[in-house]
């Protein structure tokens, strides 16, 4: 899952969505420095992102990959799945999707200086690009793909990675369609576990 899925999984929790969001940007043990609303966010994406790793519907949409793309897979799959929840958003959630992704961007702003100095300035690049909204057409999933090519070391094929969507864009929904209502069975179930 992609930024736009794990702000959504994090239900109506500010603290959890903005640890959701920015969990990519926190490596080691936790907190990491983090307070701990925050860290708790950031461990609900790294459960969300290990049950994704393991479910069927995940697994397929990675199969489907081209050879020359199957090394990120999981990172591409991430994000088709963003494109797929971005693209049918009312079926997914009440508020428009323009107005989340407001949201979200005004909770992480709130908590900006409480997040590691390296995710600030891409946080606020998020904000002012819209990547959450971008994720709605293709031309934004190909923007995303083709920088994320370019921040990597070693040469890569992100870039066009989108063409795998289309050329197979029934089957992907249908995994997506097929994943997502157990990520959110998923994501509940932990966050009541952390509640008792």
């Amino acid at each position: 899952m992609n930024f736009l899925a794990h702000a959504l999984l994090a239900g109506d929790n500010p603290s959890l969505i903005v640890g959701g969001v920015v969990g990519d940007w926190i490596k080691g043990p936790l907190p990491a420095g983090l307070p701990p609303d925050l860290a708790r966010g950031v461990a609900l994406h790294r459960a969300i992102d290990a049950f994704s790793e393991r479910h069927a519907a995940f697994r397929s949409s990675r199969a489907r990959l081209s050879g020359e793309r199957r090394r990120y897979a999981g990172v591409l799959v991430d994000i088709y799945y963003d494109h797929l929840l971005a693209r049918d958003w009312p079926h997914h959630h009440d508020e428009t999707l323009d107005a989340f992704c407001a949201r979200v961007y005004g909770l992480i702003a709130a908590r900006l200086d409480e997040l590691p100095d390296t995710a600030r300035p891409v946080l606020n690049r998020m904000a002012d690009e819209d990547w959450l909204g971008s994720y709605a057409s293709m031309a934004g999933i190909a923007d995303v793909l083709e920088r994320m090519s370019r921040r990597a070391r070693a040469p890569n094929p992100l870039a066009g990675g989108e063409r795998d969507l289309q050329a197979d864009l029934a089957a992907y929904r249908e995994d997506f369609t097929a994943f997502l209502p157990d990520a959110r069975r998923f994501a509940n179930a932990w966050q009541a576990l952390g509640e008792r």
